[in-house]
């Protein structure tokens, strides 16, 4: 399944998505503020595997985020913890370096968005994003997102305590 921006695709990701994923999630600066790292392709597995999870659990559904002209894939982004019972569902997404600052995020986050509320059936999708993430922090605003206030030291990460800011978006 293609979703189409005017300069993107997100699609399924597949097998050979293997090594894209391991460069980013092993990207000393994708991992700054993302929960998640790996140290080799065989550990990315794991991702893969959650990834397939997701689907076959219902708990969500992630995509490659890929250029439209070239095929690269840049990124990936999606939903998860998806609570049937409450319609909802946490946003996620992650871009390769070489890609930031050039509004990808804006133009593909509410593809996600309207995945979720129109096949998912969501009413509300939740972000969490580290404090200190000033640029993911401006992205949500920029796409709908309304911050809802900051849960202090509320996670552990690499032996300090963090800050998550909170963020939502209601189906209209």
């Amino acid at each position: 399944m293609k979703q189409l921006t005017q300069n993107y695709y997100l699609r399924d990701i597949l097998e050979s998505d293997l090594e894209p994923i391991f460069l980013g999630l092993s990207h000393p600066e994708v991992i700054k503020y993302y929960g998640i790292s790996y140290s080799s392709l065989e550990e990315t597995k794991t991702q893969m595997q959650w990834f397939k999870n997701l689907e076959i659990s219902g708990s969500g559904k992630w995509f490659a985020i890929c250029d439209l002209k070239t095929d690269d894939f840049l990124g990936a982004g999606g939903l998860n913890d998806l609570v049937e019972e409450h319609q909802k569902a946490e946003i996620g997404l992650w871009l390769l370096p070489q890609f930031w600052g050039k509004g990808i995020l804006q133009e593909v986050m509410p593809k996600i968005v309207a995945y979720g509320f129109k096949e998912l059936q969501l009413h509300r999708i939740e972000g969490f994003v580290e404090s200190e993430n000033t640029k993911c922090r401006r992205a949500m605003a920029k796409t709908g997102f309304t911050y809802e206030g900051t849960m202090k030291d509320c996670e552990q990460k690499d032996g300090r305590w963090i800050s998550l800011s909170v963020y939502a978006i209601l189906n209209p």
